[in-house]
């Protein structure tokens, strides 16, 4: 029957009845030497006698839990009264096993107390009843404190289950969330390069032929990234150069970038791609509108443990539009989901009648393993 209980919940009960054994048994020393300071009368059972007991009650104890743990409490009204019968008859026996223990640890002995050698009817006879009833009383009140320890030990593992499949579920969701994110981005930005190659293609094979080329690699490092959550910024910001490159062969001396060097970076991660959407509404809302020079302007720079990543570029005066296009959406909820409130993006004009995109997210000194990990932890329950 010991083996019925699991063992974590069993070595609990272990513990817990050795110290009540443990207790008890000083409790009767310390109230025996109070009563009879020279040891000439025996009020009590001796010490052997009282852990014999509580050894015989321990395998009695273990079954009534695990029954109980099997009944359960519901529903209420009728469960309750089949538990405290369980409780009674733990209780009732702890009587009858010290006048056991007693005869066994001292077969030859006298009997002094008052029920050593009382047969099971005895004890709720006459002034022997007492005796009986308040060794039941104590010890109901020992098996209720045993089964609400096991109770709650027992609720804890369950919270605490179910709390590691909800990190799992979450982290799951997450996942597939972030796939889902960065799949709207490759046809996206694939669709934008082929468009500007066909532009080529009639008036300037040559060029068309070399943005072919630019294009291979740029979708190889599109695919690579699109396999992991985080790049390093080095590799971001040498993606995003070769598709504003790409993009200025098609608009020729429309556009003048201002680009940082992506080998002077800080050896920082960020999440894959974050910067694309960035940079393709730059150009796409840029030049929409009019027909002057478009100046982009690309900047990054690390404060206080923070990455700032900032992305400029001048618009017609009538084309200024707000910050709730699909592309700077993908941006937002691809940092809500990494970084929750510890990042954000800023997008909008400025004083100097520039379109302005910022991404404010902190430095990310280790490899994409373990920020995936503490991304997930952090990410906000829906």
């Amino acid at each position: 029957m010991l083996k019925t209980l699991p063992r974590p919940l069993l070595a609990i009960l272990t513990l817990f009845w050795i110290y009540v054994t443990l207790s008890n048994v000083l409790y009767i020393r310390s109230l025996s030497e109070g009563i009879d300071p020279a040891g000439e009368y025996r009020f009590f059972a001796a010490w052997p006698a009282r852990v014999l007991q509580h050894a015989f009650l321990y395998p009695v104890l273990v079954t009534c839990i695990w029954n109980s743990l099997r009944l359960g409490w519901e529903p209420f009204r009728r469960r309750a009264p089949l538990q405290v019968l369980l409780g009674l008859a733990f209780a009732s026996l702890a009587t009858p096993f010290l006048a056991m223990a007693e005869h066994v640890t001292s077969p030859q002995a006298e009997a002094t107390t008052a029920y050593m050698t009382k047969s099971w009817l005895e004890f709720v006879q006459e002034t022997h009843l007492s005796l009986w009833v308040s060794g039941t009383i104590n010890f109901l009140l020992t098996y209720g404190f045993a089964l609400a320890l096991i109770t709650g030990v027992m609720l804890y593992r369950r919270y605490t289950a179910s709390e590691l499949r909800l990190v799992a579920l979450e982290r799951a969701w997450s996942d597939a969330r972030l796939s889902a994110l960065r799949a709207q981005l490759s046809p996206h930005t694939l669709f934008n390069l082929l468009h500007t190659i066909r532009g080529q293609v009639q008036w300037d094979p040559p060029a068309a032929q070399a943005m072919i080329v630019q294009l291979g690699d740029l979708l190889r490092r599109l695919l690579a990234a699109g396999q992991r959550d985080f790049s390093l910024l080095r590799d971001e910001l040498q993606f995003a150069r070769l598709y504003l490159e790409l993009q200025g062969k098609r608009f020729s001396e429309r556009l003048l970038l201002d680009l940082p060097d992506a080998d002077a970076a800080p050896p920082v991660w960020v999440p894959s791609l974050i910067l694309q959407p960035l940079v393709e509404n730059a150009v796409a809302h840029g030049v929409s509108g009019h027909e002057g020079p478009v100046r982009i302007v690309l900047k990054v720079s690390a404060v206080d443990e923070t990455l700032h990543m900032q992305v400029l570029n001048t618009v017609a005066a009538d084309r200024l539009r707000d910050g709730n296009g699909i592309g700077l959406k993908n941006v937002a909820e691809r940092l809500s989901v990494h970084f929750g409130e510890r990042a954000s993006l800023t997008a909008g004009e400025n004083d100097r009648g520039e379109w302005s995109a910022e991404i404010r997210m902190p430095l990310l000194h280790e490899g994409p393993r373990a920020q995936t990990s503490a991304s997930v932890a952090s990410a906000p329950v829906p």
